[in-house]
């Protein structure tokens, strides 16, 4: 093979993963402007499909009594963008709740500054208060949080968090409702 062919080779290869990259970056930006990331893996079980909770209702039922957006990270399990919960500022004491079904979740006592962009706790107001499955959808395992009544994705479990627990419970703030103490 001649050195002119391996440097067009080069040179082709180099332009689509240039193209790649340009293609993937646009469509993380074009995301970041919705205020909503609408990532969701297609053979997923999300928490519409799930039956097993005090509270049930149906996709439809459930659009009647939230908003759009509770909908889509309750129901569809997205992700609100980083920074924009009016929750991250909240100091008082209190406990925060599903927003699908006003189920106290987290208590104010272990809310903590993670310097994610979310609401972040080191442990719930009680374990029987949520339940946790699998999440593959991120090309990694992660542990997803859900409400145990009502079945509402509150976001995500990590092992990066303060003692006494070492856990970071980061969760979506639109998925939850404060009620100061």
């Amino acid at each position: 093979m001649s050195s002119e062919t391996k440097q067009d080779q080069s040179n082709n290869r180099r332009g689509f993963l240039k193209k790649i990259g340009l293609s993937v970056g646009a469509f993380a930006v074009a995301g970041v402007g919705t205020g909503t990331y609408f990532w969701r893996a297609g053979d997923e079980a999300t928490a519409n499909d799930q039956g097993d909770f005090e509270i049930s209702r149906t996709p439809e039922e459930w659009k009647n009594i939230l908003t759009e957006n509770e909908y889509k990270v309750l129901r569809e399990e997205q992700t609100e963008r980083a920074y924009t919960s009016d929750l991250l500022e909240e100091k008082r004491e209190g406990i925060y709740h599903c927003a699908g079904c006003d189920q106290a979740v987290y208590p104010s006592e272990t809310k903590y500054d993670s310097g994610t962009g979310w609401p972040s706790f080191w442990a719930p107001v009680d374990e029987a208060a949520i339940g946790t499955k699998p999440d593959n959808k991120l090309f990694m395992t992660r542990t997803e949080v859900h409400c145990s009544r009502c079945g509402g994705h509150l976001g995500h479990i990590f092992d990066d968090g303060p003692k006494p627990t070492g856990k970071r419970h980061c969760l979506n703030g639109i998925a939850l409702n404060f009620k100061a103490a």
